[in-house]
Order: structure tokens, then C-alpha cells, then sequence
């Protein structure tokens, strides 16, 4: 008898139902690549940084932290976190464009893609968002080479001991795990607006 991902798999196949047409297909990146480059000399880097992403739009595509998206990329979900400590939400992963970086175009963040069924009917990632303030500033000052064990040591403090890590289980719950023995509070900005739209209060 076959599993219910087969039998998914073969309705998608003939049509039956369109298993596919949402997935993990949500760009990690789309400031700082050529598809938004509306530059005069064609520098993508200085024209488009992460820096600017959180209040220029996009004209051809979206991205997103762990995010979902319809094949058309018409409709787009991801996780928008607050630390109360950052200046800025956390909707994007963290990148250096080419002079800003140590060693290149980087993305400076600890995430992992851990788990999905070939229909994306069940995906499973892990994100390290650290408690205390991200070194968003210290990272891009990061550029010789004999600084390279202050870097390590910056992300060993940020991604450590206060991490607080966020599981997407298959109920589409997303679950917090503290790492922290501080404890310090991590607000999901998503959630605290819906709370606050149906008028109660979310505990920090």
C-alpha cells in the first residue's frame, strides 16, 4: 500500500490536485543581485545593499526568512522576528554584497535546511536569531584578514548560548525552544499583530 507522499505525488502528477504549487520557492535574496539592478554602471552592489532592503520594494521578485511562496511568487509568507534589542525586524537573512565583504558576496547567518517531503507537504528548517543585539555594524566592519578570529568570536557570542531557535513542525506551528538561561524574550512580530488585531495582549 502505498504512503500518503505517493499518493500525493501521483495526484499531482495527473492533476488530480496541486500538490506543488506552494513551496520553499521564496527567495533568500533579492536585494544586491542583477534582477533589481536599475544602476547607470551596472553596480548591483552599491546599488541595491541589504541595508536598503527593508524600505526599497522589489520589481521582480520577494524574499524572505524560511519563507513560502505559490510557483508565481505571487503570495509570499516568512518570518518577520524582533529581539527587542535589534534596530531592525528580522525578515531577511543577513548579507554582505561584494566590497562590504571579508571574502566576497556573504550571507552571515546560521541557518539550516533540515527536512521536506518532494510535495513540500511537510518542510522542516532551523534559524539562530540571537537574544542579544545582532552585529550588523561590527560584521560589516569585519574586512581584514587578521580579523578573522574577532568574526568567529562575534558570532560564537550572537549565535551561542542566547540563541533562541524557532521549529516548523508538521502541524505548521512554529515552536520556540530558548537556549538561553537568561531567558530573555523573543517576540514573534506576526504573531503579536494578530494578537493585537483580535485585542489581547501576547505574553513576551
Amino acid at each position: 500500500m502505498p504512503g500518503a507522499e505517493a499518493l500525493r505525488l501521483e495526484q499531482d502528477t495527473h492533476r488530480e490536485r496541486n500538490w506543488k504549487r506552494w513551496g520553499p520557492y521564496l527567495a533568500e535574496r533579492q536585494w544586491g543581485t542583477v534582477r533589481e539592478d536599475y544602476s547607470a554602471d551596472g553596480n548591483v552592489w552599491d546599488y541595491f545593499s541589504h541595508d536598503q532592503s527593508r524600505s526599497r520594494a522589489y520589481r521582480w521578485g520577494e524574499d524572505g526568512l524560511l519563507g513560502i511562496t505559490d510557483r508565481q511568487g505571487r503570495l509570499c509568507f516568512g518570518l518577520a522576528l524582533w529581539n527587542e534589542r535589534d534596530p531592525i525586524l528580522k525578515e531577511r537573512l543577513f548579507g554582505l554584497t561584494g566590497p562590504e565583504g571579508n571574502h566576497g558576496e556573504d550571507v552571515k547567518e546560521l541557518y539550516y535546511y533540515l527536512d521536506s517531503t518532494p510535495t513540500h507537504s511537510y518542510l522542516k528548517g532551523l534559524y539562530k536569531y540571537p537574544q542579544g543585539a545582532f552585529p550588523y555594524e561590527a560584521l560589516v566592519r569585519v574586512k581584514d584578514p587578521a580579523q578573522q578570529v574577532t568574526l568567529r568570536n562575534l558570532i560564537a557570542l550572537a549565535m551561542d548560548e542566547a540563541t533562541a531557535s524557532w521549529w516548523l513542525d508538521a502541524d505548521g506551528l512554529w515552536t520556540r525552544h530558548h537556549l538561553s538561561s537568561s531567558g530573555l524574550p523573543l517576540r514573534d512580530l506576526q504573531q503579536y499583530l494578530l494578537a493585537s488585531t483580535r485585542g489581547r495582549a501576547l505574553d513576551g
